[in-house]
This record gives structure tokens, C-alpha cells and sequence, in this order.
């Protein structure tokens, strides 16, 4: 007796890594599934950049179980882009992976022989070698996030001499920023006031590239932080009958430097 109905569990290959039953699961999903079949790249964008985020939210969760789950849904966004780009003949899984292997060849010649390199020249060498494609800045991925871009626009620009010093000089821009935006909320024109909001927020990550940080981590340890204080307000609040939409800013001033006394004490 024959069945229409598709096998259960696709094929795994006979041969090759476990990382490849992530391909043949796409090719198997593909075949078998019109939502999966009619996917184009563009389409599954937004499940890229959502499930990059929603691993990045289980790093910082420090959730072991979480990150493994959210890296296996970003493994399937890949690999359908990878899948997709061989059925239209654009290149395979092997041009991704010696792609990669000669790119970290290049960027780690202490590793294969060669002489201790900083990461940034090495990629400038790269950029130089490219098929001139404009301005230095105009081949960073216009879609990203624009935290993201900042950063990359102000680290691009320094590959060239274009940088401060050190930390003190964003810090001052900063502060000259921050005075331009109480001006400009003074002032009451509110495109004025986004453009130096925008311009603040630039300072502001250039002053953490400039410490060595990278804004999103800072931005996301802020957020954690946040969060978890926020959540002992509310279980204080909770203990004492208090109603968060009806305590004044002052009786929540209060939960709230309690909650970030007791995190503080040994």
C-alpha cells in the first residue's frame, strides 16, 4: 500500500557533519511544505534578524536550555538561505565554508605562519583590495540596526586616522551634545530636537567604542539591569500593598533605591 503523505522525519545524508542534517531538514522542508517551499531570501529576512536578536537575548538571560534553542532557530535561518542560494545556483554550502576558512586565514596569520596583525588593518588591506565601490562607508549594510550602524560608521571612519585620541574627547562631545538637546527641547521644534536627540545618541557610542566597550552589549546589560530592578519594585510593592498606578514617583523612588541597595549588599 503507497502513501502521498511524506515521510515522517526527512532523510538524514549518509555522509558529512551534523551540521548538515540542518540543510537536508530545509531541502526535506522545501519539498514537502508550500509555506516553506515559496520562501525567498528576502522573504525570511526579518526571521533572520529576529531570531539573531532572540539569541542574543538568551546570552545575556544566561540560560543554557534558551541559548541552545534560540542558536537551533538561528542554525535553521541560515540554512535555509544557504539552501535557497544552491537551488537558484548561486553558489553551495562548500563556497560558504571555504569562504569563511579563507577569511579567518587572513585575519589570524599568527595562527597559519604568518606575522601578529591588528584585526582592523588586516581589513582595511581587505577593503583595498575590493573593486573600488564608492566611499569607505558605503558598502556597511544599510539595514542594520542603527545602533549597530553607528557603531560600524564611527569604527570604519577610524580605520582611516578620521578618531579621537582616546575616551575624553567623545566624553566632552558628549556633554556638548546633551546641552544642545536641552536647548533644542527649549527651543519647541521638535525636527530640530530629533536631530540632536540623533546627534546625542551618536556621541554616546562613539564614547563607548572609545572605552572599549561595543554599545549593544552596554545597552543590553542596561536593559537587563533594568529589568531586574524593575521586578523587585514590583514584588516590594506586592509585600507592602502598594499599587504601582497609584504610588507617586517619590513612593517608587523609594522601592526602587531599596531594591539597588540589597543587590549591592554583600
Amino acid at each position: 500500500m503507497t502513501s502521498s503523505q511524506p515521510d515522517p522525519e526527512p532523510v538524514r545524508p549518509a555522509a558529512g557533519g551534523v551540521l548538515d542534517r540542518a540543510l537536508a531538514l530545509v531541502q526535506f522542508l522545501r519539498a514537502h511544505c508550500p509555506w516553506d517551499a515559496k520562501q525567498t531570501p528576502r522573504s525570511l529576512q526579518r526571521y533572520l534578524l529576529e531570531e539573531a536578536h532572540e539569541v542574543a537575548g538568551a546570552i545575556n538571560s544566561g540560560d543554557p536550555a534558551a541559548l541552545r534553542d534560540e542558536l537551533g532557530d538561528l542554525l535553521l535561518n541560515v540554512a535555509f538561505q544557504v539552501v535557497i542560494a544552491e537551488e537558484q545556483g548561486a553558489f553551495s554550502r562548500e563556497d560558504v565554508v571555504a569562504g569563511l576558512e579563507q577569511k579567518m586565514r587572513r585575519r589570524h596569520p599568527h595562527l597559519y605562519g604568518g606575522e601578529p596583525e591588528e584585526w582592523e588593518a588586516i581589513k582595511a588591506r581587505e577593503r583595498a583590495a575590493r573593486p573600488p565601490a564608492g566611499g569607505l562607508l558605503d558598502d556597511l549594510p544599510a539595514g542594520a540596526d542603527p545602533l549597530l550602524r553607528a557603531f560600524q560608521l564611527q569604527a570604519r571612519a577610524a580605520s582611516v586616522g578620521f578618531d579621537w585620541d582616546d575616551w575624553r574627547g567623545p566624553l566632552d562631545k558628549v556633554r556638548e551634545e546633551a546641552d544642545e538637546v536641552r536647548e533644542a527641547i527649549e527651543g519647541g521644534d521638535a525636527d530640530h530636537l530629533e536631530d540632536e536627540l540623533g546627534d546625542l545618541l551618536f556621541a554616546a557610542v562613539n564614547l563607548v567604542r572609545l572605552a572599549g566597550a561595543h554599545p549593544s552589549a552596554a545597552l543590553g546589560r542596561a536593559n537587563a539591569k533594568f529589568t531586574r530592578r524593575f521586578a523587585g519594585v514590583e514584588r516590594l510593592a506586592r509585600e507592602r500593598g502598594v499599587s504601582l498606578g497609584g504610588a507617586s514617583l517619590a513612593e517608587l523612588d523609594v522601592l526602587w533605591d531599596e531594591v539597588k541597595r540589597r543587590e549591592r549588599a554583600p
